[in-house]
């Protein structure tokens, strides 16, 4: 089957992920004071994360237009996209509103949007995910139906060195990030069912931190040898790296991948967070 897999810019890719798959991104806009930026190939992600470091106001993210969405729903191909979560992003309503727009004019073409309901590589998961069964002898609809299972099944948690920019952004509850702050807590949070954010554990010192997330996925996990474990990192390549030296000491996972977080995932991640989804 001839598809088109389309993905706001927190889908984070490797070189050789956009190689393999035909994908295309459709990029947030990111603001730091009064400078804005374009969440696309052309962002420098650590000159972007040494101007956020210095900014005195937390970064503020916009969705794309459904006019950008539109566009990258031209083609013939079959049409499945994947967007952040609804639960904390405008995004997965621009792309349905764009979908609505574009059948108006073009009603033969097939286009189904996925709301991760997570973010960073949950929906680097789902993309893939989206192109492994592409490969198959099945129809649109088939594919729609073993994706909803994929997206309900998976788990998201990451850990973060701050939290700030998750609660100023309200993204997250300011009175968490500040007893973070104060008690030095590493909490690692996750995607609740609905896409939302939730607590996990409240751990003290980063290394504990690090040791339980690794702990977690066994704990949440189930038939993990059939699963792929996304690490979405922020500018830490050796912390992943770590992270998944310690993962197959315990786990057999049927593939590890590891990603750099482009723009949006950055804002909120800051330098040093981690997140991972299986």
């Amino acid at each position: 089957m001839e598809i088109k897999i389309v993905a706001d810019s927190s889908c984070d890719l490797t070189d050789e992920m956009k190689k393999e798959m035909n994908i295309e991104i459709v990029p947030l806009t990111l603001q730091l004071g009064d400078k804005i930026y374009i969440d696309d190939e052309s962002l420098d992600i650590k000159e972007y994360l040494r101007e956020m470091k210095n900014c005195e106001v937390s970064p503020k993210t916009a969705c794309p237009s459904p006019e950008q969405f539109m566009k990258s729903y031209e083609g013939k191909e079959s049409t499945f996209v994947v967007t952040l979560s609804s639960a904390i992003s405008g995004t997965y309503n621009s792309a349905v509103l764009a979908k609505d727009m574009f059948l108006e004019e073009v009603t033969n073409k097939f286009i189904h949007i996925f709301d991760s309901r997570s973010a960073a590589s949950g929906e680097t998961l789902i993309s893939l995910k989206i192109h492994e069964l592409s490969k198959l002898n099945i129809g649109e609809m088939e594919i729609v139906k073993r994706v909803n299972n994929y997206i309900k099944e998976m788990k998201t948690f990451f850990l973060l060195e701050s939290l700030d920019n998750l609660a100023k952004a309200g993204r997250l509850n300011p009175i968490i990030a500040k007893l973070a702050s104060v008690l030095s807590i590493k909490p690692i949070m996750g995607a609740t069912e609905e896409g939302t954010i939730k607590l996990v554990e409240k751990v003290r010192g980063y290394k504990r931190a690090f040791n339980k997330l690794v702990d977690i996925i066994g704990e949440e996990g189930k038939n993990l040898e059939e699963k792929i474990l996304g690490i979405a990192h922020c500018n830490c390549i050796e912390r992943a790296l770590q992270f998944k030296e310690e993962v197959m000491k315990k786990y057999k996972f049927k593939d590890i991948i590891i990603v750099e977080m482009k723009g949006l995932s950055s804002s909120y991640a800051n330098e040093g967070g981690l997140v991972i989804a299986f």
